[in-house]
């Protein structure tokens, strides 16, 4: 008997590479089963980005005192985003933020840069002003709309709103600014 089981005898290589009867091939199943639960997850994720959540309705105050809520800002399509001082991440991100804004505005763009509730407010309104930030700059002084926003606690934290209101995309960290361009025009275009 050659010590190579190939040159063995054909029904004895057809019990080794066949499963015994009565037991299943593990293998394969596992495979059926995680192809569905990708199909089922994708479907799934597909689904929420059609279906877009609706913005909650919350009312901001601006840096100036006045107020505006989310449904003043339907027919634009709109960047929330939730920021602080104290965030590198954010300060970072903030001239491409204006860049986006001054980008888009013109065509029906708004922005709202939200501070959150343990930022001082002398320090958000310090910020904006040596930056001169061209959009809307709201005090999240009681924490209200992070609450609404779905409890955001990182910063910063940004959502796309479509014209509708609805959310249609949630960035935790800085976008990938071309991503997010590419996604405002399609938005805008609609």
């Amino acid at each position: 008997m050659s010590s190579d089981f190939r040159d063995t005898d054909p029904d004895v290589t057809a019990a080794i590479v066949k499963p015994a009867p009565g037991r299943r091939r593990f293998v394969p199943t596992a495979l059926v089963f995680a192809c569905a639960a990708l199909a089922i997850v994708g479907g799934v994720a597909a689904t929420l980005l059609r279906h877009a959540d609706p913005s909650p309705a919350v009312t901001f105050t601006a840096l100036d005192g006045s107020k505006f809520s989310t449904g003043d800002l339907r027919g634009k399509v709109v960047l929330v985003n939730f920021w602080a001082t104290s965030c590198t991440t954010c300060v970072h991100e903030m001239p491409k933020m204006v860049d986006t804004y001054r980008r888009f505005h013109d065509s029906g763009l708004d922005f709202v840069a939200v501070a959150m509730s343990y930022d001082a407010p002398t320090y958000v309104a310090s910020y904006a002003a040596k930056r001169k930030l061209p959009f809307r700059v709201a005090i999240d002084a009681d924490g209200s709309a992070a609450r609404v926003f779905g409890d955001v606690q990182m910063t910063p934290t940004t959502f796309v709103l479509d014209k509708q209101g609805r959310i249609i995309k949630k960035y935790l960290g800085e976008p990938d600014f071309a991503e997010l361009h590419r996604l405002i025009q399609a938005q805008l275009a609609v």
